[in-house]
């Protein structure tokens, strides 16, 4: 082989070992930022929402579901799910706040909060926006207690008692609605009787079913409204 084929095959060789080495930098610096820039939007729709200002420090008690601190929970935001965050909910006025990572605090885009989860005194509580489901009677999160073929939904507010301290300074104080969700229709829940009245054309297995396990329902305890809703779902067609 003479001394130009040999020439110009050396030059390919250097040629190529410099082009994949080009290239494998390339695609490892693209491996690198994209990791960065999916982080960003997911950034960006979390923590999309304005800034939050406590307008209720002069008022005794506060605005928020459970504790007035930062709980554990999670969010699910247009469909995208966020485990392990610290986040609030203000019942007062139906909204989530949640720190961002610069340190601010915001209270969220209502409209793109699909549901949310907090952890306190050892139990999760979910919550779920009506909103999604254009529910009529019921606006905003509700708590859910049962989901099946009915439903079975807790809505927390807090008010404001005016002078109720002293007569000096304003109150916070909760209160809450229980709604049982069937065929669509949405029922306000105060007892027993209420739930019987709604379930008429089934009263008598159910009456039957409550007697049989001794349950006892009461508004005071939403909770107990579960096994008899359970039960109607496992019979009704």
């Amino acid at each position: 082989m003479n001394r130009t084929k040999l020439y110009c095959i050396f030059l390919q060789t250097i040629f190529t070992c410099s082009y994949l080495n080009a290239t494998q930098g390339r695609d490892e610096t693209i491996a690198a930022v994209m990791p960065q820039q999916d982080q960003i939007k997911s950034d960006q729709l979390l923590y999309n929402g304005k800034a939050w200002h406590n307008l209720y420090s002069n008022i005794k008690g506060d605005q928020f579901l459970f504790s007035k601190d930062l709980l554990t929970g999670s969010l699910t935001i247009n469909g995208k799910s966020y485990n392990n965050l610290s986040i609030s909910y203000d019942i007062y006025n139906d909204e989530i706040i949640t720190p961002t990572t610069q340190g601010t605090i915001l209270k969220l885009n209502k409209e793109m909060v699909d549901s949310f989860t907090l952890l306190f005194g050892y139990k999760t509580y979910r919550f779920k926006n009506t909103l999604q489901d254009s529910l009529p009677d019921i606006k905003g999160y509700v708590n859910v207690l049962y989901s099946g073929k009915s439903s079975l939904y807790v809505k927390y507010k807090k008010e404001i008692q005016l002078l109720a301290v002293d007569d000096k300074y304003d109150l916070f104080f909760q209160t809450y609605h229980v709604f049982f969700l069937k065929d669509g229709i949405v029922h306000q829940l105060t007892n027993k009787n209420g739930l019987l009245k709604i379930l008429s054309g089934d009263k008598i297995l159910i009456r039957d079913f409550i007697k049989k396990n001794k349950i006892k329902i009461s508004k005071k305890n939403p909770e107990s409204f579960i096994p008899v809703i359970r039960y109607y779902d496992s019979i009704s067609h």
